[in-house]
């Protein structure tokens, strides 16, 4: 059975955030919580883990896995960005945004779309999400958490469908599902493959 974990959105108590970190650092997946959405997510190396969320999920391997990350300042190990590109991330981050972004080297090819060798990225400005990813000091493999048969609005609808097939859930209260906005600069051109969440008023003039 997963480890259900309280954890308060504006204010995450420290000890609790370092406990989930632990468990990331041996190998977990979590149910985490972000502005958009319950999320699944895994440390970066994690191997196991991804294939783990692969069979929850049921995603091919052509699936885009998001890189969490902390920062903007981060994006550009993992992410290869153009003065342009870093601008108009720098306007609208943190927020409820994935963006497509050619990878760098840095980056495994397991969580590169094979054709394109593009990584799905964000920054989000959920004070769990903040929280987890200052103290693990790297980004986190992180897909949407989907599944048909189930909303997915609150705990209890989690521990339903995951109770036995992850390691950590957070629960801090009520978590809307309101999906990103998905831009994707991958052509060198900004190109909104989905409009969700994020306002798109300063990257669409």
């Amino acid at each position: 059975m997963a480890k259900l974990l309280e954890i308060h959105p504006q204010n995450p108590h420290l000890r609790v955030i370092r406990q989930v970190v632990e468990q990331l650092n041996s190998g977990a997946v979590i149910v985490y919580p972000t502005e958009s959405g319950y999320a699944l997510g895994t440390a970066l190396g994690n191997k196991n883990g991804l294939e783990r969320i692969r069979r929850i999920r049921s995603l091919s391997k052509k699936h885009h896995f998001t890189l969490m990350m902390r920062g903007l300042s981060h994006i550009g190990e993992y992410a290869k960005l153009d003065n342009t590109t870093f601008r108009l991330l720098k306007k609208i981050l943190p927020g409820a945004y994935t963006f497509i972004l050619e990878g760098t080297r840095d980056v495994p090819n397991r969580l590169l779309q094979p054709k394109k060798k593009t990584i799905g990225l964000r920054v989000s400005n959920h004070g769990v999400v903040q929280a987890l990813l200052n103290e693990l000091d790297e980004p986190m493999m992180s897909v949407s958490l989907i599944i048909d048969g189930y909303d997915f609005v609150d705990i209890e609808d989690v521990q339903l469908a995951l109770d036995k097939q992850v390691d950590v859930i957070i629960d801090d209260g009520y978590c809307p599902v309101e999906p990103t906005t998905v831009i994707d600069f991958s052509s060198g051109k900004v190109e909104i493959a989905r409009y969700g969440a994020g306002d798109t008023s300063l990257i669409v003039q």
